[in-house]
């Protein structure tokens, strides 16, 4: 088998060659967008789900979806030491200076770029890492309070504003939301809620660890009515099964039935996974079709990969004491676990380890499916940790 013809992509957030199972979750957003469009009332929507479940895949090919219709776009993504201001003004400005250039919103628009004058020389005191191109002067008492949250509400009206004039609506699209402080997610929700009481065109399609639904719920408690928070999980497997089937199909090549479904038992039916199997079992075969030998000797291959980046680049981020944390909940087995149980597995107290715990889920390692219940964020991470730290000697 041709490895320069290996179809798979197995890289966080490439896009697959076959986008399986995803297709009535993209109409519903097609539908929400082109309603906010209408100036009629829809949901924003977060895609919630662990890591390697595609949900970066999905958030582009829905702005994908959305700028082939004419919606105008921004995307971003919230890194752990960045402030919202920051990663939104640049965009916001190129949003709005495309809107600039259609005559029934220029001046809207222009309007705006004033507006995000004043939101950025007055926050730029409390968030020092906004860097902005300004193209005209602030108006005075335009979103220049220096509070985020009323000038945050301001910035995106005026945005909402010009992309009603132009016809258009404005989707917003920010992955990893979970890192997202919680004063500035109270504020981008306070924007939306704004916008959509005056039926303007502004919409959001965010994506983030599970924990992002909470943190939306503690940061404004009307947020549970104004998302949808989709559950962005494994593919069932008629959709896992297609997802391999026919990328190999369309490069003229094949692969047999028990190997196929060898693929899906070991991944799971997870997206990522799914794509390092492909790849992996197209190299290990000498010819088509691929045989359930080839995908046992690529599940070595793969395992190692995964081992070697995608598990232990979140691994090397953890000090010793979250190490053995993680240890404990994988002793226990895939998860969710009892705080108690993996208190008790490691012979302390829960008080003890509610800072570690804490720590864990702030790094986006962990999240609480329930009160007082512990999970990963990563599938098969339990598997990992037992090859990284086997034995007994962790403890």
């Amino acid at each position: 088998m041709d490895p320069i013809r290996n179809p798979f992509a197995p890289g966080a957030g490439a896009p697959p060659p076959e986008l399986a199972g995803r297709d009535a979750l993209r109409q519903e957003v097609h539908i929400a967008m082109e309603r906010v469009r209408l100036g009629r009332p829809a949901k924003s929507v977060m895609l919630v789900g662990l890591r390697g479940v595609g949900k970066t895949v999905l958030l582009d090919r829905m702005r994908e979806d959305a700028e082939a219709v004419g919606i105008h776009t921004i995307r971003v993504e919230a890194p752990e030491e960045r402030s919202l201001p920051a990663l939104l003004a640049p965009q916001l400005r190129q949003a709005l200076l495309r809107l600039s250039a259609l005559d029934n919103a220029k001046a809207l628009a222009i309007r705006g770029l004033r507006a995000l004058a004043g939101f950025a020389s007055k926050l730029k005191l409390t968030y020092k890492d906004i860097e902005v191109g300004l193209d005209y002067e602030p108006e005075p008492g335009l979103a220049d309070n220096g509070d985020l949250e009323q000038d945050l509400l301001a910035l995106m009206e005026q945005a909402g504003l010009a992309a009603k004039a132009a016809g258009t609506a404005l989707a917003l699209f920010i992955d990893e939301l979970q890192y997202v402080e919680e004063a500035q997610l109270a504020a981008l929700i306070t924007a939306l809620h704004r916008t959509s009481q005056r039926q303007l065109p502004v919409v959001l399609v965010g994506a983030g660890l599970p924990q992002l639904r909470g943190r939306m719920g503690n940061a404004k408690s009307y947020a549970e009515r104004m998302f949808d928070f989709p559950e962005i999980g494994a593919l069932p497997p008629d959709a896992a099964r297609l997802a391999i089937v026919k990328p190999i199909e369309d490069e003229g090549a094949a692969i047999r039935p028990d190997a196929v479904q060898r693929i899906l038992d070991v991944t799971q039916g997870y997206a990522y996974f799914l794509q390092t199997w492909g790849s992996h079992a197209w190299n290990a075969a000498s010819q088509s079709p691929i045989t359930l030998a080839d995908v046992e000797r690529a599940s070595i291959t793969a395992r190692a990969e995964l081992d070697e980046s995608f598990f232990r680049v979140r691994f090397d981020r953890c000090t010793p004491k979250e190490k053995r944390y993680l240890r404990a909940m994988a002793e226990l087995g895939a998860g969710p676990h009892r705080s108690g149980d993996i208190a008790d597995t490691l012979g302390e107290k829960v008080t003890t380890l509610a800072p570690v715990r804490s720590s864990l889920i702030k790094k986006g390692m962990i999240w609480s499916p329930n009160h007082g219940d512990t999970a990963f964020t990563v599938p098969m991470f339990d598997q990992f940790m037992k090859r990284i730290m086997p034995g007994a000697h962790w403890r």
